[in-house]
Order: structure tokens, then sequence, then C-alpha cells
């Protein structure tokens, strides 16, 4: 039942008073009868006495609605002898729901990673289970921008993201260690050249997905630029209360303005931390569905020819380095010329290192 309808009848007063215990209680979030009659007024513009809020409680109970409540013992006269007697009654009621929060996060996390659904209608099914709680229940996605394809491998993964969409939300810094493999492929804190573990002190942003990895769109407090963590690599996170982050718009390359995550994603195709430039490449005409794949539908098609064409994108260097490295010949960058010389000079270094193997 939604909020704001005033001019109910009085006969609706159970529905009102379940739809509340519903939205507002769980087992740690508890109502009394005259709160309940204000949330009542409030919401419905419905004066409803305490008697009538504990005589609409019980018959819900009696036809058996799962709502739970506290009971307290007094001493109270006996209104026909006056003598003290043992009186129970009941009080902070609490509506019991189908799922505990810990298993609908449990399911969730299983939407979260599934490989056959489509992102919108995962998020709607996200959306029913989170309406299966009360208010209260904060599932760990509001910062997830994208379902990733894969199953993690990082056991800490779910408590991690926990972790980082309380900082986002808070506009905290977060501390943590990052991991790499060894040659026994086994993960490992990075450390410092004198052998101690190294610390990373961030101002996380946003979470985002890509590839089937998720990434941490953040700052590395050393820097005054844009970093990406891959969040699976991320261990022992934790929230510095005391320590806001940096605004986004002070950052280089942000143009004093906040993050603009679909233009941001729409740049780092890699997810590679490095300047963002306007880049205009070749392409055979048979690419021309993989680069608006990769890098979006505003890109500019121009010289077009029956065998190739020419594209305009802002775009990270690093990932157009790494698309024209993906896709050569098939992709030859024009400008910056600089990138195109050290593509250049790299494929020549290849075909040198393939020289001297062969010899």
């Amino acid at each position: 039942m939604s909020q704001g309808m005033p001019g109910l009848p009085k006969k609706m007063v159970p529905l009102m008073i379940l739809e509340i215990l519903r939205e507002e209680t769980d087992g740690e979030h508890h109502l009394t009868q005259k709160e309940i009659g204000e949330k009542i007024l409030k919401r419905y513009e419905l004066s409803v006495d305490r008697k009538a809020v504990k005589r609409n409680i019980d018959n819900l109970i009696d036809m058996g609605f799962p709502i739970e409540y506290s009971k307290s013992t007094r001493m109270m006269p006996n209104q026909n002898t006056g003598k003290l007697e043992e009186n129970t009654t009941t009080s902070d009621y609490w509506y019991v729901h189908d799922f505990t929060e810990s298993e609908l996060r449990l399911l969730i996390d299983g939407l979260l990673f599934s490989k056959h659904l489509p992102y919108n209608q995962c998020r709607e099914l996200v959306d029913k289970l989170v309406g299966q709680s009360s208010r209260y229940f904060k599932p760990h996605v509001r910062h997830v921008y994208t379902m990733p394809a894969t199953l993690p491998q990082n056991p800490e993964l779910f408590l991690t993201i926990e972790t980082l969409d309380e900082a986002i939300d808070a506009k905290r810094k977060v501390a943590f260690r990052y991991l790499e493999y060894g040659t026994d492929g086994k993960q490992r804190p990075k450390r410092r050249e004198d052998g101690t573990v190294r610390e990373y002190i961030a101002s996380p942003y946003q979470m985002a997905a890509k590839e089937g990895k998720y990434y941490l769109i953040c700052n590395y407090d050393k820097y005054d630029d844009v970093s990406n963590y891959r969040i699976d690599r991320m261990a022992d996170v934790r929230v510095l209360d005391d320590e806001p982050v940096k605004p986004f718009e002070s950052l280089e390359g942000a143009g004093k303005a906040g993050l603009d995550l679909a233009k941001y994603m729409a740049e780092h195709v890699y997810m590679y931390s490095s300047a963002n430039a306007r880049c205009r490449f070749r392409v055979t005409r048979a690419m021309i569905s993989d680069v608006i794949d990769m890098f979006g539908s505003n890109v500019v098609f121009s010289d077009e020819t029956d065998e190739h064409v020419t594209v305009s994108a802002h775009v990270n260097e690093r990932a157009m380095w790494q698309f024209a490295k993906n896709f050569a010949p098939d992709v030859l960058i024009f400008e910056p010329k600089c990138l195109a010389d050290q593509v250049r000079a790299e494929a020549e270094r290849t075909i040198e290192a393939y020289r001297e193997l062969e010899g």
C-alpha cells in the first residue's frame, strides 16, 4: 500500500498495520503500539488509539501472520480485590520476514554472478528480493555499475564489495592490501623493496564490472589522478572513518566535474589508468561493429572506402594502444602521432624478437 492515501476507512487499519510492520520492522527494529499509531496518522491521516492498534495486531496474529512481540510481566492491582497480581503485557512488535538478511544476500550474490541473466532482468530480480525485507536491509550492490560474467575466485570478494559500498556511501577513504600472483599460482600481498607489506590508501568513487572482473574506480592517495584497482585482488579492506575522500572533480583529467560513469566506461574499455586523448585510427569495415561495441556509439566515422573507415574517438591512451595491438594489422593509429610511434616501435621489437628466436 503506498503512502499518502488519506481518507481510508478504519476497516483498513489491519492492512495499514501489516504494511507498516513489513516495511519498518525486522528482528533488530521493533515498534511499540504508540509508534505504530503515530505512523498510521502520518502515513494515512487516520487516528487510531493504542487499544485499537493492540486489538488489530492480536487479530493478525490469530490469523497466522508472522508477527512477534516482546513480553513483560509486572504487578498490577486486581480491579475486584485490590490485590497485586502478575500481569503480562506485550510490546515492541516486529514482522518475521520469509528470508533472513544472510539468506537474501546469498540469493542476491547468486544473481550478481549469474552467467545467464541479462543485466536489466538481474536488477529487477534483485529489487524484488530486496523488497522481501524491511527498509533497513541494504544489499551491497548500489555502487556496482554492471555485473561480471564469471564467478569470483577471491573468497573475500563479497565482503570487500560490502565494505567499499559503505565507504562510497560515507565518502570516506579506504585502506587495503593489493594481491599479486607468484609462479606457484598463489596470491600474496604486494611488498615494498624492504620486504614489508605495502598498504594502499585510496578515495573510492564507484565499482564497475568489465569483462568478468570487478574494478574500483578511485584515487590512489599519493597522486591526483584516477586509478582502477581489481577488487578481486584487494584484501583486508577497511574504511578510514576520519579521512574524507578527495573530491573527484579535483583530480587531473576530471575537468572539474563529477564522475560520469557511462562516459568513463566508454573511454576506459580495458580499465587502464592513463591519460585520455582524441584518437584517430583506421579499421577494416568488418570491424565497425567491434568499434561501436568497444568505444560506444559516440565515435565519428569518416573517409569511408570499400575496405576501410577512419574512426575518431575520445579514449584512454593505453586502451587505444591495447586495442590496436589486439587487432593488428586491422587497426592502425594515425593520431596521436606519439602513440602511433609507440605501437609501431613495439611491433618492430616483436618482429625482431621472433627473428632472434628463429635464429
